[in-house]
């Protein structure tokens, strides 16, 4: 081992790398230390060959490290131990440092790549969560306007609905006078001129048909096309232009257009509304097949009956027992009853049966109608409490039975003037009664409805606290640039002029039951005397806002 001493005192002119160290020799015998004496020439490079006893020997340990050997100095093997595969491995370190550095800045790019798209889509969700909250939580200022929108457009439909003419379309109009003209020409053709009347109604039932066939065809009721009521205004028809003579086919319309037909006024609840061409219609449907045999019946001259319609003639002059005497009960039921089956045997299969998929996907019958409307009175709950299998069976039965009681008073219906012109001044009334029914309760139960709901929507705007009132305004007067005290005092006393005339919630106009004598049907409109205290006000106002600039 060197000695400490030498080994820390480096020689002039001489690097700290090659410092003189003790190396034995061949012998084994310690050669001493060079002093300082010793010449320059004679410090060398050591070498790894055998060493000459002569020469002094030279160390590669480094002044600064503490370890032994040069092994632990050094990370590679001795120069004696090196190979040609260590030589190959170090040419090879820099494709092995730039192989490792493609790898490194790949997943490097692959974690900035995922950190973009984590933040892409954290943002997206972040933007969306927004817009949704923006959507159901709309500002104080959008709720405001959609408020005030709203009821903008409940007071438009409100004040159109009621006073506006240009409501009622043109369709109404000319139904509505249709209506009214319908009734006059038929009181004055049934006074005046009863052999002319057949020709009106041929001519109404040519106008109305086809428009109920294509209403009713666009609106899926098609099926209610083929009732009874139809079935007997078409043969109505035939025993009119066709079949003139035939007494059986003149019997059994008689007695169907004066019993189902005419009580189902009141059974389907038909009514008088001028207005609506659909219930016109209806109500023609049922009423003018009795009115027509009214008229053939005992308004006509006998000679003219005679010669235009020869069964007619024929069964009321015929003495009771003879072959020709139709008009008894037995004989009306009986020859009634043949086209009643014909017609109900007929529905049954083409429209009950054939068409039992779109009646249960919610095409509307006669059955499905009377099943709904009479399903809380006993007779309907009697069939309802039936298996689905007997229901429709029990329905016809039910049905006959009906048409079979309204049919026994036919005979006095023909053989007496009077009793025919009281029944049907009955039902006629029945349907205007009808007719004022829906005119007083649905109207007005309609239009009391949406004051409801209209009264509704303004006592929860009043009380809301995020809204002011919109007849006031959003801004107060005493923010807006450029205004003086003078401007704001006047600014509150116009608004305490309108929160005085508007008043509370149950003093809106066309809300509170007792209107002002001073208010108008439109609830806008005010006599002199309100305009003039409004007028006092605001000179008032006007003199005091100029005291206040003094």
């Amino acid at each position: 081992m060197a000695d400490p001493e030498s080994s820390n005192m480096p020689s002039e002119g001489a690097s700290t790398d090659s410092e003189v160290v003790l190396t034995p020799d061949a012998s084994g015998t310690p050669t001493p230390p060079f002093d300082s004496s010793v010449p320059d020439n004679v410090v060398d490079t050591p070498t790894l060959g055998p060493v000459d006893t002569k020469s002094p020997r030279l160390s590669r340990q480094p002044s600064f490290s503490g370890s032994s050997s040069y092994q632990e100095d050094w990370d590679f093997p001795p120069l004696d131990r090196l190979g040609v595969m260590d030589l190959l491995d170090n040419l090879a370190l820099p494709q092995q440092l730039e192989k490792i550095q493609k790898g490194i800045s790949a997943q490097t790019e692959k974690v900035r790549k995922s950190r973009e798209a984590l933040k892409n889509r954290s943002q997206m969700a972040r933007e969306r969560m927004v817009d949704e909250w923006r959507r159901r939580v709309p500002s104080a200022e959008e709720q405001l306007d959609r408020y005030r929108k709203r009821m903008r457009t409940s007071v438009e439909k409100l004040g159109t609905r009621w006073n506006d003419t240009k409501a009622i379309t043109l369709r109404e109009k000319i139904s509505f006078i249709c209506g009214v003209m319908n009734i006059f020409m038929s009181g004055y053709l049934i006074g005046g001129y009863p052999e002319y009347f057949h020709f009106w109604y041929t001519a109404q039932i040519l106008y109305f048909m086809p428009i109920r066939f294509f209403t009713y065809h666009k609106r899926g009721y098609h099926y209610f096309l083929a009732d009874l009521c139809y079935f007997v205004n078409f043969l109505l028809l035939l025993s009119i232009y066709v079949f003139p003579n035939s007494k059986r086919l003149f019997t059994s319309v008689y007695c169907l257009a004066f019993g189902n037909n005419a009580v189902a006024i009141i059974m389907w609840r038909n009514s008088l509304v001028f207005h609506s061409f659909d219930k016109v219609t209806s109500l023609f449907i049922h009423i003018m097949p009795c009115a027509t045999l009214h008229c053939i019946v005992h308004l006509l001259d006998p000679e003219l009956q005679r010669q235009m319609y020869p069964a007619v003639w024929t069964i009321k002059t015929s003495p009771p027992g003879s072959p020709t005497a139709y008009a008894n009960i037995i004989s009306m039921l009986a020859w009634s009853t043949i086209p009643y089956a014909f017609w109900q045997l007929a529905y049954y299969f083409f429209i009950t049966v054939r068409r039992r998929e779109k009646i249960a996907a919610g095409r509307p019958t006669s059955f499905t109608w009377l099943r709904k409307s009479y399903s809380k009175v006993w007779l309907g709950r009697i069939v309802l409490s039936l298996p689905a299998a007997l229901q429709e069976p029990a329905f016809m039965l039910i049905q006959y039975a009906y048409a079979v009681l309204t049919m026994l008073p036919c005979p006095l219906w023909f053989y007496s003037r009077w009793a025919s012109a009281i029944f049907l001044i009955g039902v006629f009334a029945w349907s205007v009664y009808n007719g004022s029914t829906y005119y007083i309760d649905v109207f007005g139960k309609r239009f009391q409805k949406e004051l409801e709901a209209m009264k509704a929507e303004v006592a929860k705007w009043q009380t809301s606290p995020d809204m002011g009132s919109p007849l006031l305004g959003p801004t107060h007067p005493s923010t807006s640039s450029g205004g003086g005290p003078g401007d704001a005092a006047a600014g509150r006393v116009l608004q305490d002029d309108v929160a005085s005339s508007v008043g509370s919630v149950d003093n809106i106009p066309l809300l509170n039951d007792e209107a002002p004598s001073g208010v108008r049907s439109t609830g806008a409109d005010v006599e002199d005397g309100g305009a003039r205290d409004i007028a006092s006000r605001r000179g008032r106002r006007n003199k005091n806002c100029g005291e206040s600039r003094k």
